[in-house]
């Protein structure tokens, strides 16, 4: 059992960052223009005692976030939610609640926003005439499937929308939630229209309640896979990310688990840190881990270039270096062994069917 953390006292259990106190750039026209900030750019643009998670209701006027990041394999995303309760102390989508005037720290999984009205304008977006159907990603930068969806319901009313439109979509998620919509992705998959990635940094669920606090823990994702794999949707597990001396012993274990468990493929992440995820995680280690903090921070910046992260396109997601070569080559050999990676999807999108909006000239016909 991990001692009491006493270097920063004000953290509350059941949460990933230790604090409020990093520094933050509100200064949007001094931001370096790398590969995650033209990720982040379009998401943000528009618009001691047990702390308590608070939700903001917002109506944006669009809910299609589009990007054209080279080492992305879509160029179109929805995020119902900013911020995430789950909490993970790795999140790189923490540093976009800086541009609310909010801290990427505690601010992040405790202040969160929703948007009840994303599948009425999906549906908006759908109907206009010039749109042309491409798989849309779901969890790019906060889980689809977070507790409050369990409230809110606003990722279910999104599959509701692409079904009744045979749109394309991949969803990315942690949570075991997932399989409340089963019915609704079964026949999506029957038609070829979706897939699941179901992220497992970790099989042990001590370390899990350290890195992702309000995140299902391991087990019910894998059981998930299984339940999701039975349907006949196809999941993905994607180890994101790999953590130095902290879960890389793990890597042989996950592919095994998640070949056992139905998973069709595997992919993995190596540690990232942009901007105030950097300090917070490296908070999190003196506070969990501080006898491992100078280990772990040494091979991260041994597969970041020297520094604590490489925003460059398409090796922000590899990394570089004898420690991601490793990692890599350990979990081909793994999935080779478990007989992953032998098949992928292709989302179809020649089934597509522009909805009818109520009012519209199409409603005479």
């Amino acid at each position: 059992m991990r001692p009491k953390n006493q270097t920063y006292p004000e953290s509350r259990k059941g949460r990933g960052a230790p604090t409020n106190a990093v520094s933050q750039r509100f200064n949007l026209h001094d931001r370096e223009m790398d590969g995650d900030w033209l990720d982040e750019k379009d998401i943000i643009g528009d618009s001691a005692a047990k702390l308590r998670t608070t939700v903001t209701t917002e109506f944006p006027k669009s809910i299609i976030n589009y990007n054209i990041s080279p080492d992305l394999p879509f160029d179109r995303s929805i995020n119902a939610y900013r911020g995430c309760e789950h909490g993970c102390i790795y999140c790189y989508a923490r540093p976009t609640h800086a541009y609310h005037d909010l801290s990427p720290g505690l601010d992040f999984e405790s202040k969160l926003f929703a948007k009840p009205n994303a599948a009425d304008l999906l549906r908006q977006t759908f109907a206009k005439p010039k749109y042309q159907p491409a798989s849309i990603a779901l969890g790019t930068n906060t889980d689809p499937y977070q507790p409050i969806e369990k409230r809110y319901r606003i990722t279910r009313q999104i599959l509701e929308v692409l079904l009744e439109t045979l749109h394309p979509v991949a969803i990315t998620t942690k949570s075991n939630r997932v399989v409340e919509d089963i019915d609704l992705l079964a026949q999506l998959a029957a038609r070829q229209l979706t897939a699941v990635a179901i992220s497992v940094t970790t099989l042990d669920p001590q370390t899990a309640r350290l890195l992702e606090p309000r995140a299902p823990a391991p087990a019910r994702r894998l059981e998930a896979v299984m339940k999701l794999s039975e349907a006949g949707i196809y999941v993905h597990v994607n180890i994101a990310p790999v953590v130095p001396g902290i879960t890389d012993h793990e890597i042989e274990a996950i592919v095994a688990a998640a070949a056992d468990h139905g998973a069709r493929s595997i992919s993995f992440i190596p540690m990232r840190l942009p901007h105030e995820v950097a300090p917070l995680f490296e908070q999190w280690l003196e506070a969990y881990y501080p006898e491992r903090r100078s280990k772990v921070m040494s091979i991260i910046r041994q597969m970041r270039g020297g520094k604590r992260n490489d925003p460059g396109f398409h090796s922000r997601m590899r990394g570089q270096g004898p420690w991601a070569d490793l990692i890599r080559t350990r979990i081909g050999v793994a999935s080779r062994k478990a007989g992953l990676n032998k098949s992928k999807i292709s989302l179809r999108t020649d089934l597509f069917r522009r909805p009818v909006i109520s009012g519209s000239q199409l409603e005479l016909f």
